[in-house]
């Protein structure tokens, strides 16, 4: 019998006590058994830190590593990825959520077509896990669409570990993950939709990603330093992503 594929899951800790172990069951309860987690715990407060190992006893292949500080999701990512012996690689914020599905149909879609980046649709959930709304991605999008809007839900990725040289987080507090994927389809990868809810992410008011004065200070530094856009054309970048989040 083939062997089915190794997954790493990826997910980072910072002061997420109240939501962290429904996460960590939406992974665990995964109908697909075969894969890793690697938790980095970027939480220079070590005080959760007896809780969340007792939630990780559940799971069978793990890697735990804990930051001496808190050093930002990007580091803990590309921390992460550096340890990872999966041949796709799943990432999840530990405050969101899978259906139990989502690896199985996510790698049946990837190896269907022999895709190495996927994502896909998503609910948008409240800190009392109350649905909100959907977020439905109808394309695969390009270098130019995708740098107006970011349509990718960080949890809802999962990538081919034949790209892994490629999947480097630039280091910024928030739009890491969007400066990523815009770089990945700058070199030419494609980036799959799947046009299936298959993640939650949560909406709350604490969040970095919640913080619109650090988005928009991390969103120039996207444009401006990473894709390499003049002063002008990354003003204008930002108010067109601005725009789109707030409007479209």
């Amino acid at each position: 019998m083939k062997k089915k594929p190794y997954i790493s899951i990826i997910i980072t800790y910072f002061n997420k006590r109240k939501f962290i172990k429904k996460t960590l069951n939406s992974i665990l309860f995964q109908t697909y058994k075969n894969y890793e987690l690697i938790f980095v715990y970027d939480d220079s407060n070590h005080e959760d830190l007896k809780y969340i190992k007792q939630h990780l006893k559940k799971f069978k292949n793990k890697k735990i590593i804990i930051n001496k500080k808190n050093s930002g999701v990007a580091r803990s990512r590309n921390k992460a990825i550096a340890k990872c012996k999966g041949n796709y690689i799943a990432f999840i914020d530990s405050d969101d959520l899978w259906k139990k599905t989502k690896l199985m149909k996510q790698l049946k879609f990837m190896k269907k077509k022999s895709s190495n980046f996927s994502f896909t649709s998503y609910n948008v959930i409240d800190e009392q896990n109350k649905f909100i709304k959907k977020r439905i991605v109808k394309i695969d999008p390009t270098y130019e669409k995708l740098q107006k809007k970011n349509i990718i839900g960080l949890s809802t990725v999962m990538i081919n570990r034949n790209i892994i040289k490629d999947i480097i987080f630039p280091i910024l507090k928030t739009q890491e993950d969007f400066a990523l994927w815009l770089n990945l389809i700058k070199k030419g990868h494609k980036l799959s939709h799947i046009n299936k809810t298959l993640s939650s992410w949560r909406k709350t008011n604490d969040s970095l990603s919640s913080n619109n004065l650090q988005k928009i200070i991390d969103a120039f530094k996207l444009y401006y330093l990473y894709q390499k856009k003049n002063l002008i054309l990354s003003v204008y970048s930002v108010l067109v992503l601005g725009y789109n989040k707030l409007f479209k």
